[in-house]
């Protein structure tokens, strides 16, 4: 139970004291011979009830001794026995119905006494036994629904956990489904392609003919598409990145793209989540920028806040701000995964030319072990830049 909560229940808690002591207050008044002790009485024991939540057996002791002390000294009618019946009720609500029942008896006893006539006596007693009976029922009643309410809200957070659990597990039977699937119709015809390259490349060169450039494509391209091919199978068999960032720059560079790679603060372990997120923003990023930038340069930087990582991936290559390209699969994934971590995401085409995304997500959680934001070869000092060739981009 929060703050709030807590004060909304202290509030209803000293209203009821107040309604009960004002009825109790404003029918003695009516009484004669009514003293300023009765009065003390009968407030004493409507202010009681304001502690019934947390102390309900000692609500019920000070309400029905100083109850039955103002009906043995005042004599009043059966509205004095309010204070003790909300106390015999909140303390059967509390699971305290013996005690409840031997303080409605404890009065009753005390409230034979106070009839001018036996017949008088006899009628209010037996209001009174109704009352108390009520009392003592409707506590249990509420305390039963308590009860069931609990373990209803139990059963459907256990549902839930249930259904998560079953939600993971289809997913992850479905991902090695998409990886079997893969691997049997692709990496088979991309592996005839590349060995029918290169058998044509081998030949061509045994007969001292030129290579024809397309040729070498060909083989370089199916050769990096085995490679992709079997890290995306993976990543699909495991859900985590199969490198990091730094390993992401290096492939880009390899492939004739030329990035540079920056980064800042202090690089400290962070949590899974926003680490494969991190992998997997970058990594389409510089996807991206191979398809789209043409012979362009890319400059990838993270940077490790207290509380945030911001990710920059910027390029000066075709993108242009009056043509806005439209959100396919890939920025449409990045833009669910940032969102999913609380985080934000602008993808868009440049004011200068090129194409910029930016993320920033939040530390939100803990994270254990290495992080994979870490860059291949040897760690990088704040603000550091490793050196970067520039090279063409192969399409």
């Amino acid at each position: 139970m929060d703050g709030h909560q807590v004060r909304l229940g202290r509030l209803a808690d000293a209203a009821l004291a107040v309604v009960v002591g004002a009825l109790v207050v404003v029918t003695a008044a009516f009484d004669d011979g009514t003293t300023a002790a009765d009065y003390a009485l009968a407030a004493l024991a409507s202010a009681a009830l304001a502690f019934y939540r947390t102390a309900p057996r000692a609500v019920l002791a000070v309400a029905t001794a100083t109850g039955t002390a103002y009906v043995l000294h005042a004599h009043p009618g059966p509205v004095a026995a309010l204070p003790v019946l909300s106390a015999v009720h909140t303390a059967a609500r509390a699971g305290h119905r013996g005690l409840g029942a031997v303080a409605a008896l404890l009065f009753l006893a005390g409230y034979l006494t106070t009839g001018p006539t036996t017949r008088e006596i006899v009628e209010r007693t037996a209001l009174l036994v109704g009352w108390f009976l009520c009392a003592v029922a409707t506590g249990m009643a509420d305390r039963n629904w308590q009860a069931y309410l609990r373990q209803t809200e139990q059963r459907a957070l256990e549902a839930e956990r249930t259904r998560e659990e079953a939600a993971l597990r289809r997913a992850g039977e479905e991902r090695l489904r998409i990886a079997r699937d893969l691997h049997d119709s692709l990496t088979h015809s991309i592996s005839i392609v590349k060995l029918q390259a290169g058998v044509a490349v081998h030949l061509a060169r045994k007969r001292g003919d030129e290579v024809p450039p397309a040729l070498l494509a060909i083989q370089e391209a199916s050769g990096e598409a085995m490679r992709e091919l079997r890290a995306t199978l993976e990543v699909l068999r495991t859900d985590e990145p199969t490198g990091t960032p730094g390993q992401l720059v290096e492939r880009a560079r390899a492939a004739g793209l030329a990035v540079e790679l920056t980064v800042t603060g202090d690089g400290r372990p962070l949590p899974e989540c926003v680490d494969r997120a991190a992998y997997r923003i970058v990594q389409e990023a510089l996807t991206n920028a191979a398809r789209h930038a043409g012979p362009a340069k890319v400059t990838v930087r993270l940077d490790h806040g207290p509380d945030t990582l911001a990710i920059r991936v910027d390029d000066d290559g075709a993108g242009d701000p009056a043509h806005p390209p439209r959100p396919g699969t890939g920025l449409t994934g990045m833009r669910e995964r940032v969102t999913a971590l609380g985080g934000t995401l602008y993808a868009a085409p440049r004011a200068s030319g090129g194409f910029s995304v930016r993320a920033e997500l939040p530390l939100t959680a803990s994270g254990d072990g290495e992080s994979p934001l870490r860059e291949a070869g040897p760690p990088l000092r704040s603000g550091e830049r490793r050196p970067v060739t520039d090279g063409g981009v192969s399409r």
